[in-house]
């Protein structure tokens, strides 16, 4: 079903455009408006096509036609809560885009509207949960609908108290502050202010995942509207291929409108960071490979390490948690101020997990510009040598650009964590086999200004393909792209491996024939070829995995 572009028509010449070319359109925006398209105010239909001069009529009508049904649920350009929408972006890039309209349902037959409207009309569109990606596009969208759904941000605990349903707009920290005091938690994301739905789709690490696995494994059931406006749940007993796609499988199936997750009991825990100078750099980065090996013994147990250039110095960040309020457990005993003494600072404390979500946002403020990459590589100490190296040689020609804040992190997909994956009905992501810990890298870099952004993007670019063209040579390279910290310029589909590639694509078939999902969704990671976005200046850019 196709309806063309409302070029500069009459209000006449659109009503008999719509019966003429396809009644099955007229009827359905009927239906969907709640009137016949003759009996529509004309004064209104017209200011909304002549709205659209610059940003494309059909998606101009579809916004008419969202405030018409939806009133105050829509905002537009001009609007206090459009100017103000902006705001809530992390990431510049992302605010940076200017949508036709902003509409946030605030029910699953809500967002079927928008999903039909944008279908009929051709209207490309945007879904934010938390507004956490660091791209232009990825949640957001020039000229089309973004679907806002903080309003979708209920957090219930269902009567049995293993389950707890959770909104796609709801925040984790607003998830985690509405279970402690029942003394049950999530497995969810790790800084406060990142939303449920995307990082639930992507995969979802959590602090707590070398006891229960990812955020994706401990969903039991999906609401989805899918591309013909359906609203369907989803679980592994009905539809079982597409809850499989959805765990981990992104935005390419549907729009999820509701989480069902597993709960588990949690009280008060440890964590929080020292931060030590370079000097120890040998024995922090011996230290955190034997973690990763013996992250088995204690599955409580969860370590990131990041290397930071800051006031002109290179740093390293060890940030630690730990399931029980336990200070300073042996799993972490060579990070111990006896090991390491004399750190920098030291934050690590007993805490609640909303805390300590609290205390990682702190480190990932709003409003700058910001750009992620990610690989994956067997664990090896060297090689986490030649990482830092790397990082080193190429942030020192950028230390000048303005508000620089570049980090190189490093965390472990440990052995418990595969375990989960296989035992909580698998996942799309292609590591269920592994039985090995693997390294992840992240390279997640802060700056002021858009003029220092190819600079800055060719700097993460370089680091990927030296340390992935070591690791290769090492026997130490793997295909896996970890879908949340992937950059604009790679692949994490392609990262899962051609045999559930080819399952995610006949899935979508399945379920989106049309591929509305596809074309009309086109922010974030897609099913086909490999990402279309343009390299930046002279840079050669390097989409490609370590294996």
């Amino acid at each position: 079903m196709r309806f063309p572009l409302l070029l500069a028509l009459p209000i006449a010449a659109l009503l008999v455009l719509c019966s003429a070319s396809d009644p099955d359109v007229r009827e359905a925006l009927a239906s969907l408006l709640g009137a016949p398209l003759d009996q529509l105010p004309e004064a209104q239909l017209v200011a909304a096509l002549d709205a659209g001069s610059t940003d494309g009529h059909a998606c101009s009508f579809a916004c008419y036609a969202l405030s018409l049904r939806y009133g105050g649920g829509v905002a537009q350009s001009g609007s206090e809560g459009y100017s103000g929408f902006n705001d809530e972006f992390w990431s510049v890039q992302q605010a940076s885009q200017r949508p036709s309209c902003i509409f946030q349902p605030a029910s699953a037959n809500e967002v079927a509207v928008a999903v039909q409207l944008s279908r009929l009309l051709e209207c490309p569109f945007a879904v934010k949960s938390g507004g956490h990606a660091a791209f232009a596009g990825a949640s957001n969208i020039q000229d089309g609908i973004t679907i806002d759904m903080k309003a979708m941000n209920t957090v219930d605990l269902l009567s049995n108290r293993s389950l707890a349903s959770l909104g796609p707009g709801a925040k984790w920290f607003d998830v985690y502050n509405a279970l402690e005091p029942e003394g049950l938690s999530v497995v969810g994301g790790r800084v406060s202010a990142i939303g449920v739905g995307g990082l639930t789709l992507g995969g979802g690490i959590s602090f707590f995942s070398g006891l229960y696995g990812w955020a994706c494994d401990n969903v039991v059931d999906y609401e989805v509207v899918i591309a013909n406006g359906s609203i369907i749940n989803v679980s592994h007993d009905v539809e079982p291929d597409l809850f499989w796609a959805l765990r981990g499988g992104g935005n390419n199936f549907g729009i999820v409108t509701n989480f069902t997750v597993a709960t588990f009991p949690q009280g008060l825990m440890w964590g929080g960071g020292r931060l030590h100078r370079l000097e120890e750099r040998d024995k922090i980065i011996e230290a955190f490979a034997n973690f990763g090996s013996n992250a088995v013994q204690d599955p409580k147990a969860a370590m990131i390490l990041s290397f930071a250039y800051s006031q002109g110095s290179y740093l390293a960040q060890i940030d630690m948690q730990y399931a029980d309020p336990v200070p300073d457990p042996p799993i972490f005993e060579n990070f111990s101020s006896s090991a390491l003494p004399n750190p920098v600072s030291d934050t690590t404390m007993v805490r609640t997990l909303s805390n300590l979500t609290q205390l990682f946002n702190d480190s990932n403020p709003n409003g700058l510009r910001e750009t992620y990459w990610t690989a994956t590589y067997r664990n090896n100490a060297d090689l986490v040598s030649f990482i830092l190296d790397t990082y080193i040689e190429e942030v020192d020609p950028i230390r000048n650009c303005s508000g620089l804040l570049p980090a190189c992190t490093l965390q472990f997909i440990t052995s418990p964590m595969f375990k989960h994956m296989r035992e909580r009905n698998g996942n799309a992501l292609g590591l269920e086999n592994e039985d090995e810990p693997l390294l992840l890298l992240n390279l997640n870099t802060m700056w002021h200004s858009e003029l220092d952004d190819d600079a800055v993007l060719e700097a993460a670019n370089n680091i990927i393909q030296k340390v992935n063209d070591k690791a290769r040579s090492m026997g130490l390279g793997h295909e896996y792209v970890y879908m949340n910290y992937a950059s604009q310029y790679q692949d994490p589909i392609a990262g899962y491996g051609q045999e559930n590639k080819d399952r995610l694509v006949a899935i979508a078939e399945k379920y989106d024939p049309e591929s509305v999902f596809q074309k009309l969704q086109p922010g974030y990671f897609k099913l086909g070829a490999a990402p279309t976005a343009p390299c930046v200046g002279s840079m050669t850019c390097y989409g490609g995995t370590s294996s």
